[in-house]
């Protein structure tokens, strides 16, 4: 696949598979893709958590409030990304420039996770709605959860669906001096 096959295919999977379990090494695969996102200062200010069996059945009930992110707990796995300290050169821009680099740097990384999921044949869901106090305790997280990430084969009522995007003139502006 190349990188628009898998931008064009990949989608949030809210439906999984119950029958089958993900296998440790496309695990892997994703969290080396992940590994390899660009980053402030290469700094990687973030930690991966990979919860699974009755955890990721818990973590799923944190995700969950408002009627939101039901499907969670079909998902076989889910991949808490937690934060990190910056390293120096990024805390100083950061402080400089006021922008929270660790945000960028997160959304990065769990853009490589799930791009590299998709090319596995995994469906993921990036899930921002999170009961961070409850999962800081589950998880024996040492800093705040940033985001969850489900993981599983896709089940039969996730089929592909089209993309509505908004049209590139809209996104973008070109600029010549």
């Amino acid at each position: 696949m190349d990188f628009m096959e898998i931008a064009n295919a990949r989608q949030s999977c809210r439906s999984y598979d119950p029958e089958r379990s993900v296998e440790k090494e496309k695990l892997e695969a994703i969290l080396q893709a992940a590994r390899l996102a660009p980053s402030a200062c290469n700094g990687q200010p973030y930690h991966f958590t990979v919860c699974t069996g009755e955890l990721a059945k818990e973590v799923a009930a944190c995700t969950r409030g408002f009627g939101m992110n039901k499907f969670a707990a079909e998902a076989p796995v889910i991949i808490i990304i937690s934060e990190r300290p910056y390293v120096r050169t990024a805390a100083l821009g950061a402080k400089l420039r006021g922008i929270d680099y660790r945000s960028i740097d997160i959304g990065i990384a769990a853009a490589y996770l799930t791009a590299e999921a998709a090319v596995q044949g995994l469906g993921t869901c990036i899930l921002g709605w999170l009961n961070r106090k409850k999962l800081k305790g589950i998880c024996n997280l040492d800093s705040d959860a940033h985001l969850a990430i489900t993981v599983g084969y896709p089940g039969p009522k996730d089929k592909p669906r089209k993309k509505i995007r908004k049209d590139l003139e809209e996104l973008v502006t070109w600029l010549d001096k």
